[in-house]
């Protein structure tokens, strides 16, 4: 990806997206990138309309119904380049009430690109990832322990008080996307990721594989 990039930024190069694509055990064609992709981001000042290079990039691919772009965790060109590429964006979020802050300074980044770029990010999906140990009756009561441990709280009177605080971010994420969903904890996630492979493909029946089925059966019903 670091050839792509900084062939669409200087011109140099011949080298398109789809003479990266290596094809994976899983089914799912990847275009791979590594460190030296940290490398490209300062060029892209030198380009004035920097923020679409990764769209110009995908516009001349073809034979895909999907492309699912992966971006880094920091805000910069390359997070900007996957949201203005992207039809529908999905945002993960880690459990507990930082989930919060970061939901309202993501919505202001996008407020921001949309003045900057003209763009409109549409805020399609939100997973919370980690929501309970495997064995919970739901993930939402997982969750809701997971928040009491996370911010000291006791049970009073039978009920939790991070209950409402559970309910307050949910709700508050539902303003912005218009999909929720809780992927419960599962350490058949890690060893999937240890061993290279999807979790669809390592572990299908554990409870977090279930939940990212109904994810991925959802998105393949966008249009």
């Amino acid at each position: 990806m670091y050839d792509v990039f900084m062939g669409g930024i200087d011109g140099t190069r011949e080298i398109t997206l789809r003479d990266v694509i290596r094809e994976t055990r899983s089914g799912i064609d990847l275009a791979p990138s590594n460190l030296n992709l940290v490398g490209a981001e300062p060029f892209f000042y030198q380009t004035p309309d920097r923020s679409h290079i990764l769209k110009w990039v995908i516009n001349n691919l073809h034979g895909y119904q999907f492309i699912l772009i992966d971006t880094p965790p920091s805000m910069g060109q390359f997070v900007i380049n996957g949201l203005v590429a992207s039809d529908r964006t999905v945002v993960t979020f880690d459990r507990g009430i930082f989930a919060l802050t970061g939901l309202h300074t993501l919505m202001a980044i996008f407020d921001d690109i949309r003045e900057y770029t003209g763009e409109t990010i549409h805020a399609e999906m939100a997973i919370v990832t980690r929501t309970g140990q495997e064995g919970s009756p739901s993930p939402r009561a997982g969750f809701v322990e997971g928040l009491k441990r996370l911010l000291g709280m006791e049970t009073r009177g039978g009920e939790p008080q991070a209950d409402q605080l559970v309910f307050e971010v949910e709700e508050e994420m539902r303003k912005y996307f218009k999909t929720v969903y809780n992927v419960p904890y599962s350490h058949q996630i890690a060893a999937a990721q240890r061993r290279g492979l999807p979790i669809s493909h390592y572990d299908p029946e554990c409870d977090a594989a279930k939940v990212y089925e109904q994810i991925a059966l959802e998105v393949m019903a966008w249009e």
